[in-house]
């Protein structure tokens, strides 16, 4: 009997994987195994439109229910993998059954960073990764609420915004001296300092959790920050136990090639979870963002089919906060780059940020200025030095520099 191909982990790039693998001709066996009791859904609206109520449950499953067997999918909800073994082609589920496959993808996502602290674990501690953290965490966000947030990354500002537009009181306690100072650079994080403070939210940089206890966090200066509900946004951890377990090589997530294949042939990674060889950028680049989710399973099913599939697509995410929108396109590591530049009004948020190595564009950041993705990564894949005075000119159309 032919062996099924096996994707574990029922997520927004497993759903996708499957999809992908019809959608190239693949008729045989195929399931699709996630620990979850939820249909595959997309994780954005967690910090966004569903934890703000404006986006029903429903609205960001991938697939609805039926679609699963129209396409032969078999879908194993709330089963857990506990092992692989690539060179037996077997899986072993939590209720001890084993699995045989043919090609397996590891779309097992990432888990939140705990907070290291006494205190760390109490049940007025949450994090937001999975729907039911989502409405726990939606349940608390009333008026007059006090909520501390512990970490200034994406998750703890978009947190910080819902809460805020549900009236609570918000703290934000960081050890940088800026919100997303890593991801940004100086120039650009100020920009969400002032968003942040202009509706309201208590920003505290520089400042270390030493606990949380009663009544709410205890800071290594011994300040108590009241709160009735502490998040907490440190970061996500690659879920690579099943892979390291198995074998394979993992490094800061489990290691691919541009094919998404992993150090064995017939094992792939994709999504949160793959740390994967870019082509154009000569290197392993692993991207905490729902763009690869949605884009690498196309290639990781197609590599699982025998065809040579590349993936190759410049690393791209957004956020939305209170008013501000904006989406980000490339990669700029901390120290990679010489300068950022602006185009537009950052006053007004309004513009378009350039991270700049040698003239050439490494990332552009547009914030409520839209359809610019394209030229950006146009600039971005072009690799040639740009006239600094025409990239910051509004007037100059972002096509123009890109020929």
């Amino acid at each position: 009997m032919e062996q099924p191909q096996v994707i574990v982990g029922a997520s927004l790039a497993g759903a996708k994987a499957a999809a992908a693998l019809r959608a190239e001709g693949y008729e045989g066996p195929l399931e699709l195994i996630g620990a979850e009791t939820e249909l595959p859904y997309e994780r954005p609206p967690l910090s966004k439109g569903f934890l703000q109520g404006k986006t029903p449950r429903g609205e960001f499953d991938v697939y609805p229910a039926e679609w699963y067997a129209e396409h032969g999918v078999t879908l194993r909800l709330g089963a857990a993998v506990t092992a692989i073994d690539p060179d037996a082609h077997t899986v072993t589920l939590d209720d001890g059954s084993r699995r045989g496959f043919a090609k397996l993808l590891l779309a097992t996502g990432a888990s939140p960073r705990p907070l290291p602290v006494p205190g760390g674990d109490r049940p007025d501690v949450l994090t937001l990764r999975g729907v039911g953290d989502s409405t726990r965490l939606r349940e608390r966000l009333t008026p007059g609420a006090r909520i501390v947030v512990v970490g200034a990354g994406w998750i703890g500002l978009e947190v910080a915004a819902a809460a805020r537009a549900a009236e609570a009181e918000v703290t934000v306690l960081e050890a940088a001296e800026l919100p997303l100072l890593r991801v940004l650079g100086r120039e650009v994080a100020r920009v969400f300092a002032d968003l942040h403070r202009a509706h309201g939210v208590d920003l505290r940089f520089g400042v270390k959790v030493a606990a949380v206890e009663d009544g709410g966090v205890r800071l290594g200066d011994g300040t108590l920050v009241p709160a009735d509900t502490v998040v907490v946004g440190v970061g996500i951890a690659p879920n690579t136990g099943l892979a390291e377990a198995a074998g394979l090589v993992v490094d800061n997530g489990v290691r691919t090639d541009e094919h998404l294949r992993t150090s064995h042939p017939d094992v792939f990674a994709a999504g949160d979870v793959a740390n994967a060889f870019h082509p154009f950028y000569g290197r392993p680049i692993r991207v905490e963002h729902w763009a690869n989710a949605l884009n690498q399973p196309a290639t990781a099913a197609r590599s699982m089919l025998g065809q040579d599939a590349v993936y190759d697509r410049v690393p791209y995410f957004f956020t939305d906060q209170y008013d501000l929108g904006m989406e980000y396109t490339g990669y700029a590591e901390p120290g990679g780059y010489d300068r950022v530049v602006f185009r537009g009004d950052v006053a007004a948020r309004e513009f378009v940020a350039f991270w700049l190595a040698e003239g050439r564009v490494l990332a552009g950041m547009n914030v409520n200025v839209w359809d610019v993705v394209d030229p950006i990564r146009a600039l971005i894949l072009g690799g040639r030095p740009v006239d600094e005075a025409r990239l910051t000119d509004p007037d100059v159309p972002l096509e123009d520099l890109t020929g």
